[in-house]
């Protein structure tokens, strides 16, 4: 039975010959680059966090990897705690060790590629019967088959709820591959994380139909720069967003599959959330970038843009962000 390819919206391909695999090499080894800069540790607020159940919270632990606290629920983003991928060591220590975060709920995953998908990490955070795995179409059988068997599958704009939350699995410009067989052979996107039940939230001061909700999140995944973005911001009200910066350096190579920071901008304008957290930087190196120069990218871009300082909250890692409700509209 021949396997489903998944595609880009357009058929954009991120396909790389050979060639271009050497050339990038070779212009890897005329590079000097700066690597003194290191994204900071902060001591994580474990006490405060094994207790919450009840605030929105944020904890950038590294990478693409999140411990969200929603809807009382714990939730955890592309896990991978490795100390290596491939050749390449860590570069800063996981935000929370493993072993002290708070049981987990649900798993989400964006896409299959190592640094996304990190089965041993996933073996330490799971539990069975209590913590559900989430992954893109194409993925539930193989996680099935290492062991996970509470696993469901989402295909694009498809809806699920789970406890209080509801999620939405979006699109994402990119692409799949764990061995030299199975390419795009599963599928890759973001989650969009809103409450379920929006009456369940207690009215604001005056009682005009305004109802302290948690934010609604958006996490991007690993992605190109495309127009899905508006599509997502033109389908939803975010009101925070964790938007990938950096593994973009050479551009000619990587803009198919990496957003760089200026993009990374512009994505945040265009799915309209009110604040950006940047992730995919600092932690493995991946391209030829470094966390200092798509951290001052970034910030030439924001400005260049006009957005105000506050709206783009860089974490270190361990740090939480409590995002605090606001009153809005029952189901916005």
């Amino acid at each position: 039975m021949a396997r489903i390819r998944y595609n880009n919206i357009d058929n954009v391909s991120t396909d790389k010959t050979l060639k271009e695999f050497r050339q990038w090499r070779e212009e890897r080894r005329r590079k000097k680059k700066d690597y003194t800069y290191k994204v900071p540790n902060h001591p994580p607020r474990l006490e405060y966090l094994a207790g919450n159940r009840l605030e929105t919270t944020i904890t950038w632990i590294g990478h693409s990897t999140f411990f969200l606290q929603y809807e009382g629920l714990n939730i955890i983003t592309d896990p991978i705690w490795a100390r290596r991928l491939g050749f390449e060591k860590r570069i800063g220590l996981p935000g929370i060790p493993i072993g002290e975060i708070p049981p987990i709920d649900l798993i989400l995953i964006s896409h299959s590629h190592y640094d996304h998908l990190h089965i041993a990490s996933i073996r330490q955070l799971y539990r069975a019967g209590t913590t559900t795995l989430v992954v893109p179409e194409g993925l539930k059988r193989k996680m099935v088959r290492k062991g996970f068997p509470d696993c469901l599958e989402m295909q694009w704009w498809q809806e699920l709820t789970l406890g209080a939350v509801k999620l939405t699995f979006v699109p994402t410009q990119h692409w799949t591959r764990r061995t030299p067989f199975d390419t795009n052979s599963s599928h890759w996107g973001g989650y969009v994380l809103q409450p379920a039940d929006p009456q369940k939230h207690p009215e604001g001061e005056e009682g005009k139909g305004q109802r302290k909700l948690p934010p609604n999140l958006y996490f991007a995944g690993d992605s190109g720069f495309f127009p899905g973005f508006k599509e997502i911001g033109s389908r939803f009200k975010l009101h925070v967003a964790l938007m990938p910066i950096g593994a973009y350096e050479p551009e000619w190579f990587m803009n198919s599959q990496h957003v760089n920071p200026e993009e990374a901008v512009q994505a945040f304008i265009d799915v309209g959330a009110e604040l950006m957290i940047p992730m995919h930087f600092g932690t493995f190196r991946l391209a030829d970038d470094t966390a200092r120069e798509a951290l001052d990218r970034m910030e030439q871009a924001r400005v260049q843009q006009g957005i105000s300082e506050e709206r783009i909250r860089t974490l270190g890692y361990g740090e939480t962000l409590v995002v605090h409700p606001e009153e809005r509209p029952p189901g916005q």
